[in-house]
């Protein structure tokens, strides 16, 4: 074998740039450049941080979509016609029960309220003439000097006399209801919406919804559940009587958990048969009106005793099309993938049915630095 020193390697390098006209400048660097490129550069090592699995108690527990609904609800609308004088309230505020909403002119219901009290004075006095002619003629009848057909005709003209009080004391009820209805005040204590009329507007029956009042505190959740997880839940829910004890709790629009647990208090007797759910019903405190009608909301419902399992933490738990898997990093601080059956995930935590055990690292952040067979600079999981 012909051996060939650097010397003249470097020559013909050089003779052979020469010839596709580079100068020799040029040549030299390049010379010098190529066994520095030859080297290889070290390769880092990707920090992740790494969790146990344990076996930890958790609750059963699933998931549902809910409606917010308030527990009452009305449309305020207008029992007389009349132009409106005052609005006392807030739009979009809180009012007590009993407070005005809205006041009509009073004026045209306060005389009609005065007429009928002035026939039933005037059907009153005609009542007690036709007593006295009664009397008269049964006066008269006992003496024998009257006919019998003159008392009866006085008898029925006292009947008579009577219903007309009844009419005109109905007329006065009714007058005086009508004036009562010029002040529209609210039924509970809530919070209404926008009003849809000003002062000044004139409304009556046929205006429609003034305003929507809304009490809000509690405030009811409806959710349905598949049949099958009620059915579950209720296998290991506390029994009282015919009721179920859940614990359920809310997590709003934004992803934060609302602070107050709810408490089911209606479960449908039947089972829908398009959907195969069931509607449950659960009621929250909402002192601070956190919760608005018609939100839509995530449901968590736990049953009563818990059950230990093992779980590992939510965020170390990834799926593609095959299903979920984990990554685990082993006392060599090797990754590696590994297959399991996931539960439910609650409180943040996943149970693990299969394919992991008991102290087994995974890892929960960083992951997507790790590779299988690769190896990784594990650090648990809330060291510094």
């Amino acid at each position: 074998m012909q051996l060939i020193s650097r010397k003249d390697a470097s020559r013909g390098k050089a003779s052979k740039i020469r010839k596709h006209g580079l100068p020799i400048a040029m040549a030299v660097v390049l010379c010098t450049l190529q066994p520095a490129q030859a080297q290889s550069t070290p390769s880092l090592v990707p920090a992740v941080t790494v969790a146990p699995a344990e076996v930890t108690a958790v609750a059963k527990s699933a998931s549902f979509n809910g409606r917010v609904v308030a527990v009452q609800k009305v449309n305020i609308r207008a029992r007389v016609s009349g132009f409106v004088k005052e609005i006392g309230f807030t739009e979009g505020g809180t009012v007590e029960e009993g407070s005005v909403l809205y006041r009509i002119e009073p004026e045209e219901y306060q005389a009609s309220l005065a007429q009928a009290e002035a026939v039933l004075d005037s059907a009153r006095a005609s009542e007690r003439l036709a007593f006295i002619e009664r009397d008269r003629q049964e006066e008269l009848v006992a003496r024998q000097v009257s006919a019998q057909s003159q008392l009866d005709r006085a008898t029925a003209e006292a009947q008579q006399a009577t219903a007309e009080v009844q009419r005109a004391d109905a007329q006065r009820d009714l007058a005086a209801l009508n004036l009562s209805y010029t002040e529209i005040n609210a039924p509970f204590a809530g919070r209404v919406g926008l009003s849809a009329i000003d002062v000044g507007a004139l409304i009556g029956p046929d205006t429609g919804t003034l305003v929507p009042l809304v009490r809000t505190d509690p405030m009811s959740v409806q959710f349905p559940i598949p049949e099958r997880d009620l059915l579950d839940l209720r296998d290991r829910a506390s029994l009282s009587g015919e009721n179920e004890v859940f614990s359920v709790e809310l997590i709003l629009g934004n992803g934060s958990v609302y602070p107050v647990p709810g408490i089911v208090d209606f479960a449908d007797v039947s089972v829908s048969q398009s959907t195969d759910t069931v509607l449950i019903r659960a009621n929250f405190a909402n002192t601070e009106g956190v919760l608005r009608d018609g939100a839509l909301v995530t449901v968590t419902v736990r049953g009563a005793e818990p059950e230990m399992a093992l779980t590992v933490p939510q965020q170390a738990v990834l799926r593609d099309l095959t299903g979920a898997y984990v990554m685990v990093v082993d006392s060599e601080s090797v990754v590696e993938q590994r297959r399991i059956d996931a539960g439910a995930t609650t409180a943040g935590r996943t149970i693990v049915v299969s394919g992991l055990d008991a102290g087994e690292m995974v890892i929960t952040e960083g992951v997507n630095k790790a590779r299988p067979g690769a190896t990784v600079d594990a650090a648990p999981a809330g060291d510094n």
